[in-house]
């Protein structure tokens, strides 16, 4: 089944759940804010994205801002801060079987369904 990590309040995230609902796919809404992905989860979300940890951050944050930028982090240091504060994991993220997405246009979720 199709997973998106969603925030209701980013207008990226509408638009990719949108795209989901139109497609008239099953898919399951993980609302990460709410219900943070952990360590583990993080690291493959990472490897199905097939970027580095760092590229899932949103660096216009406060959070960033405030606590990490600047300073020389590892990739574990790195996911533990997204797990820590959620807010800093760039959204949506589509997952589709053993291929993921970030919708950053959204019109890239339409590929992997």
């Amino acid at each position: 089944m199709i997973r998106i990590y969603h925030n209701n309040r980013c207008s990226k995230s509408r638009q990719g759940k949108e795209i989901l609902e139109n497609s008239n796919c099953k898919f399951e809404i993980i609302n990460y804010l709410e219900k943070p992905p952990t360590i583990v989860e993080l690291s493959e979300l990472i490897q199905l994205l097939d970027i580095s940890p760092i590229q899932l951050i949103r660096k216009g944050e406060s959070v960033w801002k405030e606590n990490y930028k600047g300073k020389t982090l590892t990739d574990a240091q790195i996911i533990k801060a997204m797990a820590k504060h959620p807010k800093l994991i760039e959204r949506p993220i589509v997952v589709n079987g053993n291929k993921a997405v970030i919708g950053r246009p959204p019109i890239l979720i339409k590929d992997l369904i």
